[in-house]
């Protein structure tokens, strides 16, 4: 592919992979600017035993998972308590739902098929699959990722479901200057695009121009000069539901996609995604 972000400037918010993401933009001739939105992954050791313990001592009758790395933390978890076994045979017996290919994929690794799948890599696209089950007096527990997901386990509610959260590890934020740094890229004009691989770097973000009372400047930005780039739908959907207009995201959710998509965008062979404006109500996103 000929070098189509020729002197852009790609502000990338992800901790992970990050260098590996840098060398693509550098080998499409843009120049990559490290800018962390999200802090490290911090496993909530206690909570994920405690869930655990729950899990294999009252079995769900559905199983509803959101990440692949969370099944592997969970697992990983199982292994060091003696129950993975225990907990495999009950998945094998349970209904599984799953949201996103890389969860299914994980799942597929351990021998384990999703009796749902979402139809989008969305959370709506997992209530929709889930939409054509029964769930009155149903016990459910959901993996979730760093944040929470009040708009699925109130679906799950409203069906009349006994819904236990399980969250295997935690997104914290990044050092306060990190985020003055990127914040301070995006509103002064100094990078041309801004790239998200989870839902977590887009709160961080906000909540901090929010506290320095610089969000209105920050979605000016997103709506002018500065191009707004998700990894995928979940992450696109988090940032229309902040107010960003438009975002540029792959049909298939990998990185190297997401990139590849920008440079098509700036190539004018590919059109940005058109918010709908909603105002924010999920903090769900690991994709």
């Amino acid at each position: 592919m000929a070098r189509r972000l020729e002197g852009k400037r790609i502000a990338l918010t992800g901790p992970r992979r990050a260098e590996e993401l840098g060398k693509l933009v550098e080998n499409l001739g843009g120049i990559p600017l490290y800018r962390p939105a999200q802090g490290t992954v911090l496993l909530n050791d206690l909570d994920l035993r405690n869930g655990l313990v729950s899990w294999v001592s009252h079995p769900p009758e559905w199983s509803i998972f959101t990440t692949g790395m969370g099944i592997d933390a969970l697992f990983d978890m199982a292994e060091d308590m003696g129950v993975a076994q225990d907990l495999w045979d009950i998945l094998r017996g349970s209904r599984i739902a799953a949201r996103g290919y890389k969860t299914a994929n994980v799942l597929k690794k351990r021998q384990l098929s999703p009796l749902v799948r979402d139809d989008d890599g969305s959370t709506e696209g997992l209530i929709r699959g889930l939409g054509e089950h029964e769930f009155q007096g149903k016990d459910v527990i959901l993996q979730l990722h760093g944040d929470p997901a009040p708009r699925l386990v109130t679906w799950l509610e409203e069906q009349g479901a006994v819904c236990r959260q399980l969250l295997p590890y935690r997104h914290i934020a990044p050092p306060r200057e990190e985020l003055d740094q990127l914040l301070s890229d995006l509103t002064e004009g100094r990078v041309d695009a801004v790239t998200f691989t989870s839902g977590p770097q887009v709160r961080f973000l906000l909540e901090h121009a929010a506290d320095q009372g610089k969000r209105e400047a920050l979605m000016e930005a997103l709506q002018g000069p500065v191009m707004a780039v998700a990894v995928g739908k979940v992450t696109a959907q988090g940032l229309f539901e902040a107010g960003v207009p438009r975002v540029v995201a792959p049909r298939e959710e990998r990185m190297g996609s997401m990139m590849i998509e920008l440079a098509r965008y700036y190539a004018g062979e590919a059109e940005p995604l058109p918010g709908a404006g909603k105002a924010a109500s999920d903090g769900d996103e690991q994709n």
